[in-house]
């Protein structure tokens, strides 16, 4: 899977070594988040042992989307 995603990441103009089969569960899990669904129903789609781990997986795409500054800044 890995060699996949490096592949299509070439394709694209993008540098390979930045991306694995890492990058699809945690895009997955970011997005799921992203879309409102709760940890507990991610951490069952991805395999997560806790949510603890899970939590490392989610990026902040949009940091300023709930975010206690954001208020401040507009």
């Amino acid at each position: 899977m890995a060699l996949i995603v490096k592949a299509r990441a070439a394709a694209v103009g993008l540098e390979p070594e930045l991306f694995a089969g890492h990058s699809l569960r945690s895009g997955l899990a970011t997005s799921a988040a992203a879309a409102g669904a709760s940890k507990w129903a991610i951490q069952r789609t991805t395999g997560h042992a806790s949510l603890e781990v899970l939590g490392g997986y989610i990026q902040a795409g949009r940091p300023f989307e709930d975010n206690a500054a954001a208020a401040v800044l507009s």
